[in-house]
């Protein structure tokens, strides 16, 4: 693709449709404002097999609360610009996060404890619907944990956990079964940006937050899944009964 930078229509009709979708499910997403249809020509290799064609451009206004991600932290962090990196998080939590004290000394300790439980969620909403983002890596992962930069996502019509949405990524990495996995990896590249900004007790405490992201994520997965099949309260039959759901969805 050359880096154009250029979106063609077909793609923007898929994210305009998906967003409003993902939004009317309840799962915490940007919007599609508009729609604009382009007369320039941009070449793409729609399923990478070297058959590129000319498709017609559009650009898509997307809105969100934040477009601030995990790599918007990472960048800062790798280049040694703390002074910023902390000016832009106090901004972030000042705006964004409320219930966080602008002028608490662990700051900034809630708010990645605020990211993985929030993060865990997410990830637990999509599986709920089926869906897979296709592209996980840090910059596609908001700060404010929602949905963002619509690429190659898919839904599964039958429960299979190897289903890829991106035909470029051979080895399946971004995978629907893999992403709570990946949003784990992407947690951990957050804590290494906010490293040199906690003290070592709170280095301790961070990192005892990210080793609870599993069970948060799998906690809250099981209560949406027991709300698909109405069922009430917690018993330990409930995970049998989640997994047979899911074995009969693969037979079908």
């Amino acid at each position: 693709r050359n880096g154009d930078g250029r979106a063609v229509l077909r793609s923007s009709v898929r994210e305009f449709l998906c967003s409003e979708a993902m939004h009317y499910l309840g799962i915490p997403t940007s919007r599609a404002a508009s729609l604009v249809v382009s007369d320039d020509e941009v070449w793409r290799d729609q399923f990478y097999n070297g058959n590129i064609k000319k498709e017609r451009g559009a650009i898509v206004l997307r809105l969100a609360k934040s477009w601030f991600r995990i790599g918007s932290l990472e960048i800062l962090a790798h280049s040694g610009e703390l002074d910023l990196q902390r000016r832009l998080l106090d901004f972030i939590i000042q705006e964004h996060f409320p219930l966080i004290a602008v002028n608490d000394s662990d700051r900034y300790l809630e708010f990645f404890s605020t990211v993985v439980s929030e993060t865990a969620n997410l990830i637990a909403l999509w599986m709920s619907v089926g869906f897979a983002h296709g592209v996980c890596n840090t910059d596609n992962f908001s700060l404010l944990s929602i949905t963002i930069d619509y690429g190659p996502f898919g839904f599964m019509d039958s429960y299979d956990p190897n289903f890829v949405p991106n035909t470029s990524d051979d080895e399946g990495r971004y995978k629907i079964g893999n992403q709570a996995n990946v949003g784990l990896f992407n947690l951990n590249k957050l804590l290494q940006a906010l490293k040199p900004l906690l003290d070592p007790r709170q280095k301790q405490l961070a990192s005892q937050v990210l080793e609870g992201f599993g069970q948060r994520y799998y906690t809250r997965f099981t209560e949406l899944f027991r709300a698909k099949l109405g069922l009430l309260g917690d018993d330990e039959d409930d995970n049998y009964l989640i997994a047979f759901l899911l074995k009969v969805s693969l037979i079908c």
